[in-house]
């Protein structure tokens, strides 16, 4: 595979920063579109050890991007995925984008510090959720390997948005591919065996409902919740992510089933 060493000098709050790349060619069509919303102190590369996906919730790519490089916006991330597939850089990598706002995933907390954030164009739940382009995919594939292998970071730190955010995002929603990312050696997947009646069999054991959220805090999701809507927002990210195509909100044989066979 070739690779094109690349180099930029940018100014992003009134800093300069010399990039040195070396891109392989399946992303040499990657562009710049810099945001302003990032912390100005560098990174080690070491500290890189988290990949999230996000969608961005907006109707346009032209919305999308004005907002992510609106230095009032507070919001940002390392890469954006536009609707035709086209992969644009808006902070460097050795940068804290601020994408995941308040977060948590196991034992660590602002996953900002510590991970890469890429958010695909998708209007989202709030404005006609649809299904992520072929093109999208493609180029998300190649991102993610090309940082997977740049920072050794493991399929199991590969999540979503409303993984490590639950009770406040949906992002990137039932209609990601996690199956077929999986397929790819990107994230992970359930080793649950299907069973057709399992998942009409709803749980009304406590015992079971209290095991199913232990099985959700081991795998690393914070099981924070303070009542029935916000636990039914936490079974419903749970589904969206690894039972996508039943996504109820309750506790049924199935997903608490799915919940035993992570690690």
């Amino acid at each position: 595979m070739l690779f094109h060493k690349t180099i930029y000098i940018i100014t992003l709050n009134n800093i300069n920063i010399k990039l040195f790349k070396f891109m392989p060619n399946i992303v040499e069509k990657m562009t710049l579109n810099y945001s302003p919303n990032f912390d100005l102190k560098k990174r080690k590369k070491s500290k890189i050890k988290y990949l999230i996906f996000h969608y961005t919730g907006m109707k346009s790519d032209k919305s999308a991007i004005e907002r992510l490089t609106d230095i009032n916006s507070k919001v940002s991330c390392h890469y954006y995925i536009d609707q035709k597939g086209q992969i644009i850089q808006m902070v460097p990598d050795l940068y804290v984008a601020w994408h995941a706002g308040k977060s948590f995933w196991k034992k660590d907390k602002n996953l900002n510090k510590s991970s890469i954030g890429i958010e695909i164009s998708n209007p989202g739940h709030d404005n006609k959720y649809k299904k992520f382009s072929k093109k999208q995919i493609e180029s998300l594939i190649k991102l993610s390997k090309k940082l997977i292998k740049n920072y050794s970071i493991k399929n199991k730190n590969i999540l979503g948005h409303s993984d490590i955010a639950p009770l406040r995002k949906k992002d990137p929603g039932e209609y990601f591919p996690w199956h077929f990312l999986y397929k790819k050696n990107i994230g992970i997947w359930h080793k649950y065996k299907k069973n057709k009646e399992d998942k009409f069999k709803i749980l009304k054991s406590k015992i079971l409902e209290k095991n199913f959220f232990l099985n959700l805090k081991k795998f690393g999701y914070s099981i924070l919740f303070e009542n029935f809507s916000e636990k039914k927002k936490l079974i419903k990210v749970f589904q969206m992510r690894f039972r996508p195509e039943r996504v109820s909100g309750i506790l049924d044989l199935e997903t608490f089933n799915i919940s035993k066979t992570l690690k």
